[in-house]
């Protein structure tokens, strides 16, 4: 990794600039109409391929941590430009070039090594040597607040991406009620109509009351009452297409389990059932309404991953992943409280599954994964935006107490950029490991 490249998690040792990476194939640059025409046939031939090999859940998946990565970067570049900085080069992936066209100073295209994104700023640093015909518009010349605003603008892009995607869950696509309870289906008992369905209940019901006391989404209470009321009836208020529908129902006595199809311990004092499968009804927000609710939960969501990421940082969460490498049961009991941190092959089979599962957890998957992008880009230390943030700050505090432009000697900062790039190794192969040895079961059946 250079270090005047804005980089995503790369997990490259910083290096003094080189000559341009040498083209796989000639006449590597081409126009933007000739470009934009092969990519489109790269990808619809990808698309193909997915569909013939069935992996199209994969693949969508792959194509959003795509463009989440590269939306990050044209966050840098479009805050560079804003500047007045110099942008050379946005590309996805690291090493040769495999397909790319110029417009205007910057190069955009494809290299061999799909591992993330960069933006080139020159001057990102003291450490580069930068054309003097150009020094004027490196990162390093420019005022404090266009730096801040670079250096912050990757994960600022991913927030906003996350923030567009909640709202999107909530107004488009819907949640589950968490106070209400709906009738999800009827059902038999012992091979005859069950009491829900002899009285008229019907899938979709929304239940409002029962023996006149609202249930408020207390799946506990309602099933209470109508285990107390075997063989006596009890009125069930449902909203039903919005209109309120008094239903009395009597419960069968669920006793009689020795019965064919019966349901319960035989044996035992009378109980009543129903027969119905009850879940909560999904729900739509009021797309203005949907803007408060999308910040609140947003907070929520990002304070959570700030504790997660702290974590992993922590001894005891070095400890704690190398414990999950050698022990299964540590493995799967770090995926059930939500501890266990993915790789990127993990992270795209989960993923998959998400797609499987509906568009609805794949919003939720999406969202997460920007929050931990967004979160985790700005630890502050090099070669991670934070980095440049923390070194922001200090050249303007220096730069303020000494009347003159300062440039903070990055070469004193290396030793802590390589320890920060050998625990992004370890994590790189712990959890790469983890994922390998021991994959998570399917967390939206």
């Amino acid at each position: 990794m250079r270090t005047s490249e804005m980089a995503n998690g790369r997990l490259a040792a910083p290096v003094p600039p080189s000559p341009a990476d040498p083209p796989l194939f000639p006449d590597q640059v081409k126009s933007p109409r000739r470009a934009a025409l092969e990519l489109v046939l790269v990808v619809a031939t990808i698309v193909a391929l997915t569909m013939l090999t069935g992996t199209t859940d994969v693949a969508i998946i792959v194509a959003c941590i795509i463009v989440m990565v590269m939306v990050h970067e044209l966050g840098h570049l479009l805050a560079a430009k804003r500047g007045g900085m110099k942008v050379t080069e946005y590309f996805l992936g690291f090493g040769p070039r495999l397909w790319s066209f110029r417009r205007g100073e910057t190069e955009y295209g494809i290299k061999a090594i799909p591992l993330g994104g960069y933006v080139k700023i020159p001057g990102m640093t003291n450490l580069e040597e930068v054309d003097p015909a150009d020094e004027s518009r490196t990162y390093r010349q420019q005022p404090f607040h266009a730096r801040l605003l670079v250096a912050v603008a990757g994960s600022a892009m991913h927030f906003l991406m996350a923030f567009a995607l909640l709202w999107a869950l909530l107004t488009l696509v819907g949640v589950a009620s968490a106070n209400q309870i709906q009738i999800q289906g009827v059902s038999t008992i012992a091979g005859k109509t069950g009491p829900a369905a002899a009285a008229g209940l019907k899938a979709g019901d929304v239940v409002v009351s029962i023996n006149g006391k609202p249930v408020n989404g207390d799946v506990n209470a309602l099933t209470a009452t109508i285990q107390k009321h075997a063989g006596r009836t009890v009125t069930v208020v449902v909203n039903r297409d919005g209109r309120k529908l008094s239903v009395p129902v009597t419960p069968a006595n669920g006793r009689t389990a020795h019965e064919p199809g019966a349901v319960g311990p035989a044996g035992t004092a009378p109980y009543g059932v129903i027969g119905v499968q009850l879940g909560s009804p999904i729900v739509r927000a009021n797309p203005f309404h949907a803007l408060g609710s999308t910040v609140v939960d947003l907070g929520h969501f990002t304070w959570a991953t700030v504790v997660g990421v702290a974590g992993l940082f922590s001894p005891s969460g070095i400890s704690a992943r190398f414990h999950q490498v050698a022990n299964a049961k540590a493995a799967g009991q770090a995926s059930a409280n939500g501890t266990r941190v993915e790789s990127i092959i993990g992270a795209v089979g989960t993923g998959g599954q998400a797609v499987k599962a509906g568009i609805g957890d794949t919003l939720i998957f999406l969202v997460s994964i920007n929050l931990f992008l967004g979160v985790f880009n700005l630890f502050p230390m090099l070669p991670l935006d934070g980095g440049h943030v923390v070194i922001a700050v200090y050249e303007k505090v220096r730069t303020r107490s000494r009347k003159v432009l300062y440039h903070a000697d990055v070469t004193k900062l290396m030793p802590f950029t390589w320890l920060m790039l050998a625990f992004l190794g370890v994590l790189f192969a712990t959890t790469l490991l983890n994922d390998l040895l021991h994959p998570l079961a399917n967390p939206f059946n």
